[in-house]
C-alpha cells in the first residue's frame, strides 16, 4: 500500500494568502509515501512546504511556477504507470477528449492534471484521469465550460494504490468543513 498526496494550483501568494488550516491539519508529515504537485505552487516557499509532508516530492511545471520543472512526468507506482502534467497544454482546458489524447500517448493507467481548479474523475476505458481541483480554492479566470471566473471549491486528492487497485479520496472544504469521497478503480 502507497499513499500519495495529489496536490496543485495552489497559486500562493497571489490568489490565496496559504493552504486552508484544516487542510494542514490533515497532512501531517510521516503518513504520506509521496507527494504530487500538479504545478502553480507559484512561490518556491511553498514548494518546501510541499517537501516536508512526504519522503518524496515530485512537481511538474505550472504555467504560474516561479521555478524550473518538467512539463510532464511519467511514474511507476505501486504497479501503476502514472502521468503527471498540470493541464495547461492540453487545449481546451479540461476537455474529456483532449485528456485522454494525452493520456493515450503518454501510455499511462492514471493521468493526474491541475489547471481546471475543479476536482475531476474519470474512468476512460482501462484508465483513470484524475484533477484534484485547487487546494487552496484559488480563483479560476476560466473555469471548464467558459463561464465567468471565480473562486472554486477548496480540495485534494489522497490516492491508496494497492497492486491493481487504488482507492481514491477527495478531500474538499464545503462551507467550512472537510468532506471525503471515496472513489474505487481497478486496473484491467
Amino acid at each position: 500500500m502507497v499513499l500519495v498526496l495529489v496536490i496543485g494550483d495552489l497559486h500562493i501568494p497571489h490568489r490565496a494568502p496559504d493552504l486552508p488550516a484544516k487542510f494542514k491539519e490533515l497532512l501531517k508529515p510521516g503518513k504520506i509515501s509521496s507527494t504530487i504537485c500538479l504545478g502553480n505552487v507559484c512561490c518556491k516557499a511553498f514548494l518546501d512546504y510541499l517537501k516536508t509532508i512526504s519522503g518524496e516530492l515530485h512537481v511538474v511545471a505550472g504555467d504560474f511556477d516561479e521555478f524550473a520543472a518538467p512539463d510532464q512526468l511519467v511514474l511507476d507506482i505501486a504497479g501503476f504507470k502514472v502521468g503527471v502534467c498540470h493541464g495547461h497544454q492540453i487545449i481546451p482546458w479540461g476537455d474529456p477528449d483532449s485528456v485522454a489524447l494525452l493520456q493515450r500517448q503518454m501510455g499511462v493507467d492514471i493521468l493526474l492534471t491541475g489547471n481546471t481548479h475543479k476536482f475531476e474523475a474519470r474512468k476512460t476505458g482501462a484508465s483513470l484521469a484524475l484533477n484534484p481541483g485547487s487546494a487552496t480554492g484559488a480563483y479560476c479566470v476560466v473555469p471548464p465550460g467558459g463561464a465567468a471566473g471565480g473562486a472554486s471549491t477548496p480540495s485534494f486528492v489522497l490516492m491508496d494504490l494497492d497492486g491493481q487497485k487504488v482507492t481514491v479520496y477527495v478531500y474538499q472544504l464545503v462551507d467550512g468543513e472537510v468532506r471525503v469521497e471515496k472513489i474505487d478503480y481497478a486496473k484491467a
